[in-house]
């Protein structure tokens, strides 16, 4: 099977053709669509799953924190994989290990829950090194903001899928049954975007070594942390993603569970609230991306951001039965922008600042950062909730945080001209 992929690769080369930056980017939004949405799947499913098997409410915590942590796995470990496989091909590995974690959810078993979040986890981890390698190969640089934000529009447009679909699936077939659409959804998605392989995936080296050897080797564990001090702008930027990431988590993680558990919401109802914050991350996304261009200020924008999200997270910690329930999809609406639309303009300002050979290895490393956001925010929160029984604080913690965005990003320089050619 590898001799078409070869021939088909060279023939590209041969004929001096690139893919457009338009047949990336779709390719990017079709697979960060599909690892969203596998991210999705635990959280949305946690109510139906709690429900059957008994589980507390702060189980979902744990569950998004153990997917974050599969993530990071990836991106500690997974460099060679990227050059050796090319980053498309290692995006189809990573949704293969994701449909392999649907499969572990099924058992009722508290182990095999948390390995296939894991699994989850570790599948998305791809997503932002390869992603952000492809299209900084493609995008034109006065276009990069709005072409990652849309890239990045992906992951709510996944939410959507899995908030619409899966919760009346379940209420009406069982959440197995959602699960085995979930699979077969994510199934189309790897074959859809096959026949684009060839072409992005070009420059893998195929001599790249898997050995576990090399895997844990110093080198490679440290490489994506070393690549951080190419610029120093990227520790900036990783902190600042890292803080956004806190509110995003607790949103992610635990707005479904609060809208059934703390406001007797059904599953289908609390679905529709959160693809409402899902759909409005699309439009926030690409509306943001295209603010970055136009503005010529992307750093200080992200500033603003932090503010907006920590003053929208702070007016969660106040939601209870009292509000209606337009209200409260309003509020929704509203983080769909503030706290969940940053994602973007950051990686975007990632890849500026990195240099152009490790522009892979510099993701990762911010974006190992900014998942331990993603990592200890919901398990925090769940400790605050098991301790307390309260929701509230777990937002007003995720407040602070966006405020701590403000001030790291208050004061950063602004992107030099030509920052990703260093």
């Amino acid at each position: 099977m590898n001799a078409p992929q070869e021939s088909s690769s060279a023939a590209a080369k041969t004929a001096g053709q690139t893919p457009s930056w338009v047949t990336a980017l779709v390719t990017m939004v079709a697979v960060q669509m599909a690892t969203a949405f596998l991210s999705r799947i635990p959280p949305t499913l946690a109510p139906a799953l709690a429900m059957e098997r008994g589980w507390s409410d702060a189980v979902v915590g744990y569950l998004a924190s153990l997917n974050t942590l599969g993530s990071i796995l990836f991106l500690v470990l997974g460099a060679p994989f990227l050059h050796r496989l090319g980053s498309v091909r290692a995006l189809q590995g990573g949704l293969v290990l994701g449909i392999l974690g649907l499969v572990l959810l099924l058992p009722p078993v508290s182990l095999a829950a948390g390995l296939a979040s894991l699994l989850i986890g570790l599948g998305y981890g791809p997503s932002s090194p390869a992603g952000n390698d492809i299209l900084h190969r493609t995008a034109p640089p006065n276009r990069r903001a709005m072409i990652f934000s849309i890239k990045q529009a992906g992951v709510p447009i996944g939410g959507i899928v899995a908030g619409v679909a899966l919760a009346p699936i379940a209420e009406a077939f069982g959440w197995r049954i959602s699960l085995l659409a979930a699979g077969a959804f994510v199934l189309v998605v790897i074959l859809c975007v096959q026949p684009m392989r060839a072409g992005l995936d070009a420059d893998r080296k195929h001599d790249q070594s898997l050995a576990l050897r090399t895997l844990f080797s110093p080198t490679n564990l440290m490489s994506s942390l070393s690549a951080l001090t190419a610029s120093t702008s990227l520790l900036r930027l990783g902190a600042a993603g890292a803080c956004m990431a806190v509110g995003q988590g607790v949103w992610f993680a635990y707005l479904m569970t609060f809208a059934v558990s703390e406001l007797g919401y059904s599953l289908s109802a609390a679905g529709v609230v959160f693809a409402i914050m899902q759909a409005a991350s699309v439009v926030g996304r690409v509306l943001l991306g295209w603010l970055a261009d136009r503005l010529g200020q992307p750093r200080r924008l992200l500033a603003l951001i932090g503010l907006a999200s920590g003053l929208t997270s702070l007016a969660m910690a106040f939601v209870g039965p009292h509000w209606s329930y337009p209200a409260f999809c309003a509020l929704a609406a509203v983080a769909g922008i503030t706290v969940s639309s940053w994602n973007g303009v950051q990686l975007s300002e990632i890849a500026r600042a990195s240099p152009a050979h490790l522009v892979r290895e510099a993701s990762a490393g911010a974006t190992l950062i900014i998942f331990l956001g993603y990592v200890f925010a919901p398990a925090i929160f769940a400790l605050v909730l098991t301790a307390t029984g309260r929701f509230d604080l777990g937002f007003l913690l995720a407040a602070c945080f966006g405020v701590a965005c403000l001030v790291i990003m208050r004061n950063a320089p602004p992107p030099r001209h030509g920052d990703h050619k260093h």
